[in-house]
């Protein structure tokens, strides 16, 4: 009974009310209880300070994790909202458009959101791993130095098919000792067509030494001469470079070496620059959520979406505005365009 009694006192004892107001972000709060939550991600904590008996240790010791763990949560949700509202959205569509045909939804395709363009993240990788040189390459040829020059010159290791045809001219087939002597040996075939005889002999080169070299200048004019009116005898005439044409070797190593570059340069994009990831569904649609405010890229990497005859790439500029949502469509007009050669 006397437990009882004391416990009665201890409950009417008076008590003071203490609001304890923490300020999370522009407005004062009004609600009343322990704690509130606003739009302001105002927080208000309400404690009791009891006047009477004082509350054993052990009470003080329950309470006071209980008020840390509540002012935690209320932080964290309330910083966790305000983060909320300083992000933004994209949405965006891909089609494509084969040629003769309608646009054609880019379905089930990834495509990454960078904070780097995915060429300027390869010039990055190529940087860093340089891809083998040209000139290098030339330069280990054995061949003769007037081959190699007209090949740094023209920026061209390959002597088969319709664009090395292009680029020879007469000097070249004169003055280049093995284009000189592939072309020969491809008239000295072809009856169909009346070809200048030399008509300077080797014992000339002894006994008459002037007569021999203006015979032999005077079989140079000719050869120039018929290559200047009748330019299509050339075709043929890489079927007699096969033996010196380095190009295959060229093209072995250019294909090493463009498979080291794509390699690092995704693992610099989705190691280094990285931020989302998506895939498109069944009508082209993608969704980027809750990204920081900021200028981006859209990039399918390289990785081509197909549709008919068009191979697409996009690495498309956006910018995201906090609290907004971006729109933007993917189509041929805005893909990546592909490089063109020097002429």
């Amino acid at each position: 009974m006397a437990a009882l009694l004391r416990s009665a006192k201890r409950s009417k004892s008076p008590s003071t009310f203490t609001d304890r107001k923490l300020k999370l972000a522009y407005r004062k709060p009004t609600s009343r209880g322990r704690f509130t939550f606003q739009k302001s991600f105002g927080v208000t904590i309400r404690t009791v300070a009891h006047t009477g008996a004082r509350p054993s240790a052990s009470m003080n010791a329950m309470k006071s994790p209980s008020r840390v763990v509540l002012i935690s949560l209320a932080l964290t949700l309330a910083f966790a909202v305000r983060a909320q509202a300083q992000n933004g959205s994209i949405q965006f569509e891909a089609h494509v458009r084969p040629s003769g045909g309608s646009d054609e939804p880019v379905r089930s395709f990834s495509f990454y959101l960078l904070r780097r363009s995915y060429a300027e993240i390869q010039a990055e990788a190529i940087a860093a791993a340089p891809a083998a040189r040209m000139e290098d390459f030339i330069d280990k040829l054995d061949v003769s130095k007037e081959l190699k020059a007209w090949m740094k010159k023209n920026q061209c290791v390959s002597l088969s098919g319709e664009d090395f045809l292009k680029k020879l001219k007469a000097d070249d087939i004169m003055n280049v000792p093995e284009f000189n002597s592939a072309y020969l040996d491809r008239m000295a075939g072809d009856q169909t067509v009346q070809f200048p005889a030399p008509k300077y002999k080797d014992s000339d080169k002894v006994k008459d030494p002037d007569k021999y070299a203006a015979q032999v200048k005077l079989y140079h004019d000719q050869i120039r001469q018929f290559f200047v009116e009748n330019p299509s005898s050339i075709s043929g005439i890489d079927m007699e470079l096969e033996a010196v044409d380095p190009g295959h070797k060229w093209d072995v190593i250019q294909a090493k070496s463009k498979a080291r570059l794509d390699h690092e340069t995704l693992i610099l994009a989705e190691g280094k620059y990285l931020v989302a990831r998506t895939e498109t569904d069944l009508d082209g649609r993608g969704f980027f959520r809750s990204i920081p405010q900021g200028t981006y890229w859209l990039s399918s990497l390289n990785v081509s979406s197909l549709s008919g005859d068009e191979r697409e790439l996009w690495d498309t500029p956006v910018a995201v505005v906090a609290g907004k949502q971006t729109n933007i469509s993917l189509s041929n007009i805005n893909a990546v365009q592909p490089a063109t050669s020097a002429p």
